[in-house]
């Protein structure tokens, strides 16, 4: 199977293992169990977009995260276009963490 042959499925099963991969650098928790990404699209030739948040406006990474996420998720095989949004709507709150990241910070 080729990159191109990858279904939907598995290339979002891809974007997640990468987004897993990146961290706040003030959190020990990655962005994904962190509750940050709000949505994963993949669509038809390898486009993928993901809409994601910030734990707050003020975040010292707002300028550099979702770009680093963009270029992450095109380096995937298989990623033609990444395009990340970044919004505030709604807000983070610490009810988006995973289970797994509510241990990892204490909370549980």
């Amino acid at each position: 199977m080729t990159p191109a042959d990858k279904s939907f499925v598995e290339l979002q099963q891809d974007v997640i293992a990468v987004l897993k991969t990146i961290y706040d650098p003030e959190i020990p928790v990655d962005i994904y169990e962190l509750g940050l990404i709000y949505e994963v699209k993949v669509g038809h030739e390898g486009k993928v977009d993901v809409l994601m948040t910030l734990t707050s406006p003020a975040c010292p990474v707002a300028g550099t995260l979702p770009g680093e996420v963009e270029s992450k998720i095109r380096g995937i095989a298989g990623v033609r276009e990444a395009v990340v949004t970044l919004t505030f709507e709604p807000a983070w709150s610490q009810n988006l963490m995973s289970e797994e990241a509510r241990l990892e910070l204490g909370f549980l």
